[in-house]
């Protein structure tokens, strides 16, 4: 497999232009990394809405869960998805049977979810791809934010801890 490049002017174009967001995987676990990811874009003035069948009806950081993307009333810029590889196939599908209904535009893999042939089917539908990132690490990097791999935290530090004794 060929390694993904995608420029940075493609990532900020894409993370300029969408407002809405349709999470798919989303958990209302906060130790989960959909969660995390969830509620840091949303602090960033992203609507996140959440979509996991098992959460449907239920509030995920202030957002009704949907069991589907069809059920989410009104449009979608993006579809993130927190799904593993082959599971995101069904999910570019059925982006690119909404997307006209929607105003889908972007299909986003997270990290470590790669489908090449999904990919190519929103391509062809004249959807944005971008695989195997996190909109929130590239936000965070391309608006020059440290926070989260740690600085500036009050975790990582150059004092010696105290003894105890």
């Amino acid at each position: 497999m060929e390694p993904l490049v995608y420029p940075d002017a493609l990532i900020r174009r894409v993370l300029h232009a969408v407002r809405t967001i349709a999470m798919v995987g989303a958990s209302a676990n906060w130790v989960r990394p959909s969660f995390f990811a969830m509620k840091y874009l949303q602090e960033k003035g992203y609507r996140v809405i959440p979509v996991n069948p098992q959460a449907a009806g239920q509030t995920i950081l202030g957002e009704t869960a949907h069991a589907g993307l069809a059920d989410i009333p009104g449009p979608v810029d993006m579809v993130d998805v927190f799904r593993n590889s082959e599971a995101a196939g069904a999910v570019v599908d059925e982006a690119i049977r909404l997307k006209d209904a929607k105003g889908i535009a972007v299909i986003w893999m997270q990290l470590g979810v790669r489908n090449d042939e999904a990919a190519r089917r929103a391509e062809a539908a004249g959807l944005t791809v971008v695989m195997d990132r996190c909109p929130k690490i590239e936000f965070g990097r391309l608006h020059h934010e440290l926070s989260w791999s740690g600085v500036n935290s009050r975790v990582i530090t150059a004092k010696r801890p105290r003894m105890m004794r």
